[in-house]
């Protein structure tokens, strides 16, 4: 009997609940025992059969359960899950266990690296000088009551007396523990105890990285702060934002679904829904049907899982189950290797995106895998029974490595992806690196020691190697592997991790092959990081498109979100921009109002320039107008050349031949004032347009006053002697015009002072245009002056209206009520209607309002005159006059 070289402490594990315990809880028959020390192991043989012993039994099952074995001065022990989970624990015959068992033919790569690993090491002699690296491989349970089963045959042999070994030499300075976090906890919590350096393999975890608890614990993986941004940035490569969590309640999914939920937030990915896994299937029946029901009547299309292994475990049954299709699972590596392969052999009734860790090939690899066979390798029990169950070889009871009726040119390379992969997996490499983690560990002691010494001489593995002696140098190691990759063991330098994203192709049926379809470096740019073969992956059965996972559609550009009351923000509905906004994207959140110089297209998606409009000479309506005002103000004209020729006269005389003339001129100037309405307005003649009409005007209404005043005070100053005689041969009349005209005048320079008329545009009234036009400025002011106008018409038309049945050859009278009577119509009726109007029809009613006014006044006054003057000259003289006289007496 020897004590472990490496034996810190002198507590026990109880074999029947795996429960630490002192040694005195073992009672009085390890008390007996002890009293014979020389024959402890004998004698705990001898009285705790039932308490710690094996499977026993010579079957090929049984040798199984013990280690496979490959010699060396310094051991490494490898704890690895070798076997299937969901075992039926209920049978407790061995040939029954043994048929009913499964070897994990994918982990089985495990036990492939290590030994590639140290047969690399062992050829190199720069490394470890003269000493050779060896192995243990046991089976790593996943049942909780039995996981400490091979520690203990690993630490005291095969029965397990607690603190003792009955193995009679030991060199074992390191332990390979995974791929489960949990299981690893509990061998480090007996390897703990005796400070045992433990490397584990499996994904980083972030109980185990409590250096208070784990202190003698070293994890192999990189950190995975990056996976989370790698997950949401693939959602957001394929633009879904409606995304279900299955997540089970450990620590590390904790930490990661907070970090999930950040980053989705922060790049508006909604959570569809998030079902945490059991660890008790037996106990959530309802909670899976529930579960199951919600997957299928979901929108969400896509889903994350992560957990522990136990959780995924019942996840994995659960989905041998029930069937449910065209969903996609975003997971990790560790989680895909408990994805239930009977499941998914049906047909890739799934796609399933794997995030791995990227790692470089390594060279021979491959090749170690193709030469592997039981031949070469006879005390490895589990490449036996693989070669036995691959290749319906038939094998030999009594040492189960002799097989027969097998192919001679048999290799792991026949057996297909989902049995067996060829590839180094992710798992595989932390092992690797782990084996080379601790050969560079020996390396470093030895050359310590030779420094330390001083006489340059390598000493022997026992004066050097001791688990105690290898941790400050573990903690430290940095190197560089054989493929050139840092491999670092100290947490807080580790390097971000890159993922390779994996697609399983399930090409022909049941034939399951792992193709890289992406990567993820967050050393790249962002924006560069995610990196996709889409046209590689392949997608659900009976489709090739990308799957949609949308709570609801993408708005298209003319469209904004319009969030639902009471849903995630991935739910909305879409609702038509407003006129003259636009959304030249998908899933604005808001549209955007364009520029007043541009308008919305009639899709709501893009402003388009306005097109420049106003009262042209060029267009109808413009030319129209302009040639009205030209052909008035030469008939205007023409007028006044007829009078000035025919000045003396009766009839020209009769009426006031100064104030004929005077009116003449202003109606020429009111019908050219109208050109400064059309054409593209300024500055200058937004000013000359109103001031211009409005002092115009104000001369020839005042010119009509002054000519009715004339009329009334004519037939009032028949008596000698009279003030009216005075008034009227004083000519007092003519002064209304210049009174009125200042009057206007004040108005026009008030209007001025306070807000003159600008340059303006009215981008309302003509869809696609943009009208210019001239803002009045203060309509009060406009208005006082139209009021101002109005006000002298309305007392012109008054006092003709009186005057009207005067007796006289001449009397306009009659004719200047009614063109007092048109004027008053014309701009009464212009009101109500330049209201209405908008634009360039406003203008143009305008336009046309004074140029109705001034041929109305010119028709009605001057038309009768001329006709005479012209047609009916006889009644233009004094001859004419005198034979009329007489007659109108007799009417009177």
């Amino acid at each position: 009997m020897e004590v472990l070289m490496c034996n810190c402490g002198f507590s026990s594990i109880n074999a029947s609940t795996g429960k630490f315990v002192q040694v005195s809880e073992f009672g009085i028959l390890i008390e007996s025992c002890l009293d014979q020390p020389a024959m402890f192991c004998d004698c705990y043989r001898h009285w705790l059969p039932p308490l710690v012993s094996v499977l026993g039994g010579t079957s090929c099952f049984s040798r199984m359960k013990q280690r496979a074995h490959m010699d060396g001065d310094v051991m490494i022990a490898g704890f690895f899950p070798l076997y299937t989970l969901g075992r039926d624990h209920s049978v407790s015959d061995t040939s029954k266990q043994e048929k009913n068992t499964q070897i994990a033919f994918k982990n089985y790569q495990f036990v492939l690296a290590l030994a590639f690993a140290v047969e690399e090491i062992n050829k190199n002699p720069d490394l470890l000088y003269n000493m050779t690296l060896g192995f243990d491989i046991y089976n790593a349970d996943f049942r909780a009551w039995s996981t400490l089963e091979n520690p203990f045959v690993w630490l005291s042999g095969q029965y397990k007396i607690p603190n003792y070994t009955c193995m009679r030499e030991s060199n074992s300075v390191a332990v390979l523990t995974g791929i489960s976090a949990i299981t690893s906890a509990q061998i480090g919590t007996l390897l703990e105890l005796y400070k045992f350096p433990q490397l584990t393999f499996g994904p980083l975890d972030r109980v185990l990285s409590e250096q208070s608890k784990f202190p003698s614990l070293y994890q192999m993986p990189q950190k995975d702060t990056s996976l989370a941004i790698a997950m949401v940035s693939l959602i957001l490569h394929f633009s879904w934002n409606w995304v279900g969590l299955l997540i089970s309640l450990d620590e590390n999914s904790l930490w990661i679904i907070s970090e999930l939920r950040e980053e989705m937030a922060k790049n508006r990915v909604c959570v569809a829904f998030e079902h945490v896994i059991s660890s008790n299937m037996f106990m959530e029946v309802t909670n899976y049907i529930r579960f199951h029901h919600q997957i299928n009547n979901s929108s969400a299309n896509v889903f994350i899982i992560y957990g522990d292994n136990e959780h995924l475990l019942n996840l994995t049954l659960y989905f041998g189950q029930f069937l449910m299709t065209g969903k996609v699972w975003l997971m990790t590596s560790q989680s895909e290797l408990f994805i239930s392969r009977r499941y998914f052999m049906l047909g890739s009734f799934h796609v399933h995106l794997i995030f791995s860790h990227h790692h470089p090939d390594i060279s021979g690899f491959k090749n170690y895998v193709r030469e592997v066979n039981p031949s070469k390798h006879q005390e490895d029990f589990y490449l036996a029974r693989l070669w036995v169950l691959s290749f319906n070889c038939s094998y030999s009871e009594s040492d189960c490595v002799t097989w027969e009726n097998c192919p001679q040119d048999a290799s792991l390379e026949w057996l297909p992806g989902h049995i067996f992969e060829m590839a180094m997996s992710e798992e595989s490499y932390n092992i690797y690196n782990a084996v080379y983690a601790v050969a560079h560990t020996i390396h470093k002691m030895l050359l310590h020691q030779t420094e330390g010494n001083g006489k340059g001489i390598v000493p022997s593995p026992a004066q050097v190697i001791s688990c105690l002696k290898l941790h400050p140098f573990l903690k430290k190691i940095q190197f560089h592997n054989p493929a050139g990759d840092l491999v670092i063991l100290d947490e807080k330098e580790k390097l971000e991790a890159e993922y390779d994203i994996v697609n399983n192709w399930n090409f022909p049926e049941g034939l399951e092959v792992k193709v890289k379809v992406g990567l993820f470096s967050p050393y790249a740019l962002h924006g560069h990081q995610l990196s996709i073969s889409e046209d590689m992956i392949e997608w659900a059965i009976g489709t090739t498109e990308t799957p949609y996972s949308v709570c609801s559609e993408s708005c298209d550009s003319g469209f904004r979100k319009s969030p639902q009351e009471e849903k995630a923000a991935c739910c909305f509905d879409c609702i038509p921009c407003p006129e003259n906004e636009i959304s030249n994207g998908t899933d604005m959140e808001q549209c955007v109002k364009c520029p007043e110089h541009q308008y919305a297209n009639t899709e709501r998606n893009q402003c388009l320039l306005r097109v420049a409009s106003f009262l042209a000479y060029g267009e109808p309506l413009g030319m129209v107008l302009a040639c009205m005002a030209l052909c008035f103000s030469t008939l205007t004209a023409a007028v006044l050349g007829v009078f000035v020729k025919y000045q003396d006269t009766p009839i020209v005389k009769a009426n006031n031949r100064a104030l004929s003339y005077i009116l003449l001129i202003s109606l020429i100037f009111c019908f050219l004032c109208s050109l400064l309405f059309i054409g593209r307005p300024n500055t200058v003649t937004c000013i000359l347009q109103q001031i211009t009409f409005g002092v115009v005007f104000t001369v020839g209404v005042s010119t009509v006053l002054a000519k009715t005043l004339t009329v009334v005070l004519a037939f009032k100053a028949t008596s000698p002697g009279r003030t009216i005689r005075w008034l009227l041969v004083s000519g007092a009349p003519n002064f209304i015009i210049p009174i009125c005209t200042l009057l206007q005048v004040t108005l026009c320079g008030i209007w001025l002072g306070i807000s003159p008329p600008f340059l303006d545009t009215d981008v309302h009234s003509e869809h696609g245009h943009i009208i210019i036009l001239c803002n009045k400025g203060s309509l009060t002011a406009f208005y006082c002056v139209l009021g101002y106008l109005g006000t002298l018409a309305l007392a012109s038309f008054t006092v003709a209206f009186l005057a009207r049945n005067l007796p006289d050859t001449f009397n306009e009278a009659k004719f200047l009520t009614f063109s007092m009577l048109v004027f008053c119509s014309v701009w009464l009726t212009f009101l109500p209607v330049y209201h209405s109007a908008k634009g360039k029809v406003m203008v143009a009613v305008e336009v046309f309002s004074i140029l109705a006014s001034s041929a109305g006044l010119l028709c009605c006054i001057f038309a009768p005159k001329c006709y005479i003057i012209l047609l009916k000259s006889d009644r233009n003289s004094l001859h004419g006059f005198r034979n009329k006289a007489p007659k109108q007496k007799n009417k009177i």
